[in-house]
Parts: C-alpha cells; structure tokens; sequence
C-alpha cells in the first residue's frame, strides 16, 4: 500500500515537473533548401519526388527539435500547393498532420489558443518582395497585392496574424534571407534559418539539405527555449484587408457583395472586426471556383 501511494505521488510529480508545450508546425515548399523552380515544386517536375523527401526531412527536423525543446504535442500542416506533399509515413506516431483543402485558417488549419508556439518551415517571400525566390502571396497567378492595415503581407506574416489572434507567437522561420527578413520585419526578431541567400526569382545560392536541417534543428531549438521572448503579431483591430488581382472582373463582381468597396479597377477592400474574420473571407477569395461544384 505504502509503494502504491509512493508510485502515485512520483507520477504526480512527474506531471507537474513536465509543462505542456503545444507546437505547430506551417510546412511550405519554396523555402525549403535547393527549391528553385517549379521542376521542384509540383508533381509534374522532374525533381518533384526528390523534393517532397527533402520538404518531410526539414519539417522532421523542426519535429525532432521541438521534441528535445519538451514539445508534449505537435501538429504539422502541409501548406504547400495540393497540401498532400509531406511523406507521412516518416514522421513520428504521436505527431498528428494535416493535409489538403480547403480548411479554415489555410496554412496554419488547427491552430487555436491551446498552443504554445507556432514554427514556419520553408516559407517564402511575398508578391510585394522585389527580391525572393519564387515570391509570391498565396497565388502568384491570380494577385498582386495582399496588406491589412496598410502593411504588405507575405504568406508568414498573415499566418502569423491568425495565430497572434489566438495569442500564440510565431518562434522561428525558415526559407530564403528575404522570407527571413520580410517576417522579422512585421512579427519581431524570431529565430531565423535562412537556408539559402536569394539571387532572382528563380536562383539560389543553397545549403544542401544535410546542411539545411542542422541549422533548422539549431534554430527551432533556440526559438523553443525562449518562447517567452516572443509576443504574438497583432496588425489591430479592425482588420483592413485590401487585395489587387491581376485581372479586372474578379474585383468587379467581388464588389457586389455587402461590405466589399472597389477601390480601383483590380482592388478590393473588405474591413473585418478581427483576424478570424478576415481569414474566412480570404479563403473564400482564393479557394472559391466553378469546379467545386458537383
């Protein structure tokens, strides 16, 4: 009787001694080491295949530094293209994924106010970016401009507005110095990997993968270990969300719903009171087509 109680009192104390840590991981594809072109980025290039190991090996390293950070909990997002390109079977039992479209809150699907910190994975700059490989702001075929209140946003600075409405920072970004810097810019200074040096749209000056995921180790770390350092990126409320496309008649007819103002031929405005708001709005703005339906 005496042991049993001695045993209870010791898995008590355990519990205690181990806080929860609640990490998730925002996988893109572009920033990640080697990505240049399309050849890499989608199912019909000829490195595709390739790439998707090297994309599932650098989040796996964010994994395994997350874990010796204390992480108790984590889930990954694939947040790049069809959302089905990390190789899942790779990753640990007890890390739970989140894959395909759509999904609220897109890039960063899952997130809500139980978590502790939020890591970006191979992110890239935005369409507002004159430097970048492969800068673009969710779509790089259909927009040219994305800011909320004012300020030109990139793929990780929105996410980071969602997971800051939560009050949950953003620790860490990898990808190309100008995704680093462009996120610092806005969020604060996050541990940064930059895992390649930008030379134009389309060229690299790169790590190789090996060299790509010890330094993303050695990173996620350092933004674990003082995730109180960080606060989590407000742009305000409310949100003013103003998006320009590249062709005219989306603007026109988005104009016609109750709360949307053209503000020039290819723009639109829509204010929302929060960034939950904001982000339905944007994913009915890029998911919606003729071809969902039946």
């Amino acid at each position: 009787m005496t042991r049993t109680i001695f045993l209870l009192f010791a898995l008590a104390a355990s519990a205690i001694a181990q806080p929860k840590l609640k990490v998730l991981i925002s996988v893109d594809m572009e920033g990640i080491a080697g990505v240049v072109t399309g050849d890499q980025l989608s199912p019909e290039g000829f490195e595709y295949q390739r790439f998707r190991d090297f994309m599932t090996k650098e989040a796996l390293a964010a994994v395994q530094a997350a874990k010796k950070a204390g992480a108790t909990e984590i889930l990954v997002v694939d947040a790049h293209g069809n959302g089905q390109n990390l190789l899942i079977e790779q990753f640990p039992k007890d890390v739970r994924i989140i894959r395909s479209w759509p999904r609220r809150f897109s890039m960063v699907a899952g997130i809500d106010s139980s978590f502790d910190a939020v890591v970006f994975i191979g992110y890239h700059s935005s369409t507002n970016n004159k430097k970048g490989v492969r800068a673009h702001t969710f779509s790089s075929a259909r927009l040219t401009r994305v800011a909320l209140n004012d300020r030109e946003m990139s793929e990780g600075s929105w996410n980071a507005a969602i997971a800051g409405y939560f009050g949950v920072p953003v620790v860490m970004i990898s990808g190309d110095d100008a995704a680093v810097q462009e996120v610092r810019s806005l969020v604060g200074q996050i541990e940064g990997a930059e895992v390649k040096q930008n030379l134009g749209f389309h060229s690299a000056n790169t790590l190789t993968p090996d060299a790509s995921r010890e330094l993303v180790v050695q990173k996620v770390t350092a933004g674990l270990n003082r995730v109180k350092d960080f606060k989590p990126y407000s742009p305000g409320n409310p949100v003013i969300l103003d998006v320009s496309f590249k062709h005219y008649m989306v603007s026109e007819v988005l104009a016609y719903l109750k709360g949307v103002e053209r503000t020039d031929s290819h723009s639109i405005r829509f204010v929302g009171k929060d960034m939950t708001e904001i982000a339905d709005f944007m994913l009915v703005v890029t998911s919606y087509s003729l071809g969902l339906e039946p």
